[in-house]
């Protein structure tokens, strides 16, 4: 078998891998989480969005201590560009969303703090172990933020309505408190299995064609570990939990920008490529920027994405796509 076959092989399973045991670990979380008591609300707005941000984390930290902190950086942003142009518009495309919950218009903001907090580590193009280390400080303070909103958010808003419904059949869940830790250990083991296998395959792939390892965490990676969002985001849009789908992609990208990059950092210090900060950052940002105009409504109307915003979306990804593995 030639490298080149055996390194996309690793590749393609450890994508595979990642979002199934992704959810294993959910799962579990999840479970053990209602099992000490708490609130459905504050199981969806951090838990759920750790563990969708959990193949980001762990594919972070395996491209880190490889010596491929470029994978990582790629990853982080390219995930972001992923969950708004890729996710949002696929579901979207499929069943327009309606979004009415106040608690993520007050999200919004919170994510435009992260993303400029992000910025001015990383606009001296160096992301050192202190600016590491500052980020995941900051991933500390934002769960204990969004706990803090969860608490002030009124019993009837939407988003409450959708968490508690969205959690019923975990609350129903009679497997035993050993099968629900089981599939907590389990999927986290299987996560660093997957993450592993899907680094090596993607830098030998990288290596092969020559492509650098941050267009490749710009683009397979990205793809691969944004899998679990838009799994996430389709059912709950089935569902019509419209406010959870948004809600998973919130909390994803600014997890992804805090932990995924400072975990990273953290590991392995490392140049940060102008490219990435003039062409890629500016992109998600402006991305986040549209996600929050459609999504804003007002109070007498609540906001919409319907299937041509949607498009525009995914046009905008399909073009960044290409635009990354043509240019120079």
């Amino acid at each position: 078998m030639s490298p080149l076959l055996t390194n996309l092989i690793a590749l393609l399973l450890g994508l595979g891998l990642l979002a199934w045991s992704a959810d294993q670990f959910v799962d579990g979380a999840a479970g053990l989480a209602v099992r000490l008591g708490v609130s459905p609300m504050i199981i969806g707005l951090t838990i759920v969005a750790f563990g969708t941000s959990a193949p980001e984390i762990l594919v972070s930290a395996m491209a880190a201590f490889n010596g491929n902190p470029g994978l990582a950086l790629g990853n982080a942003v390219g995930s972001n560009i992923a969950n708004v142009a890729l996710v949002i518009g696929t579901t979207a495309l499929i069943v327009p969303m309606t979004v009415q919950s106040q608690t993520l218009r007050r999200e919004f903001p919170l994510m435009a703090v992260v993303m400029v907090f992000a910025l001015v580590l990383l606009v001296d193009l160096q992301l050192s172990q202190l600016d590491g280390a500052l980020l995941l400080i900051g991933m500390v303070v934002l769960m204990a933020v969004t706990i803090w909103l969860s608490k002030q958010t009124a019993p009837g808003d939407p988003l409450v309505e959708e968490l508690i419904a969205h959690q019923t059949p975990e609350l129903l869940d009679t497997s035993s408190t050993p099968q629900t830790l089981w599939k907590l250990v389990s999927g986290l083991l299987l996560l660093l299995v997957a993450s592993r296998m899907l680094v090596w395959g993607a830098v030998g792939f990288a290596t092969h064609f020559g492509i650098s390892d941050l267009v490749i965490g710009l683009t397979i990676v990205a793809i691969g570990t944004s899998l679990p969002e838009l799994a996430a985001s389709v059912a709950a849009v089935r569902k019509g939990e419209d406010d959870i789908a948004i809600g998973n992609v919130l909390g994803s990208n600014m997890f992804n920008l805090l932990a995924v990059i400072g975990v990273a950092g953290t590991i392995a210090p490392t140049d940060v490529d102008r490219a990435m900060m003039v062409r890629d950052y500016p992109l998600m940002l402006l991305l986040s920027l549209a996600l929050y105009l459609m999504a804003r409504g007002s109070r007498a109307k609540p906001g919409h994405i319907g299937r041509l915003p949607a498009s525009l979306l995914l046009t905008v990804f399909v073009v960044y796509e290409v635009w990354l593995y043509v240019s120079p």
